[in-house]
Formats: structure tokens, C-alpha cells, sequence
């Protein structure tokens, strides 16, 4: 596996939700579910309602409930901007 990991910044326009370094972000757009890895090719979607897993970069996952939004991943940033987010 990589070593490489992805910065992950995830907000709504009330707070930051999440930030930091992971290994893997997954999140359902209207295109369908994603898997994020490094060096994904970017990409612009729009989230649907559902869940986002944060896989970190100690193992850990962070999963938060999102209504709607969008998800931008470009040179291993991952941008998620939720409605709103729930943990």
C-alpha cells in the first residue's frame, strides 16, 4: 500500500466537522458511491443524503451523516462541503 495520504478538510456553514489526514474517504453523490484514495483522480461531485466515512490515517473511522453538499478531490485533497453533518 501507499504511503501517500489525503488531506481532508470537511465543513458546513455552521463549523469545521473534520480535518486532518486519511487514508480513504468514501461518500455517495448522485453519480453513486466513491471510494477516495490517493492520488484519486479529481474530481467535482454532489452529495446526496447519506453517510461519510473518513478512514484516518491511525486506523481509526469517522463516520458522519450528511445532508446534501458537494465533494472536490484534487492532488490528494479531499474538500467535503456538507448542508449539514451529523457525528
Amino acid at each position: 500500500m501507499s504511503d501517500k495520504v489525503l488531506t481532508v478538510e470537511f465543513v458546513t456553514p455552521e463549523k469545521r466537522v473534520w480535518s486532518g489526514k486519511a487514508t480513504m474517504v468514501s461518500a455517495r453523490t448522485l453519480e453513486g458511491d466513491l471510494g477516495i484514495l490517493p492520488d484519486h483522480t479529481p474530481l467535482l461531485g454532489v452529495l446526496v443524503d447519506g453517510k461519510v466515512t473518513i478512514k484516518t490515517e491511525t486506523g481509526a473511522t469517522e463516520e458522519f451523516t450528511v445532508s446534501g453538499g458537494f465533494l472536490s478531490v484534487a492532488n490528494n485533497r479531499v474538500s467535503v462541503l456538507g448542508e449539514s453533518a451529523v457525528q
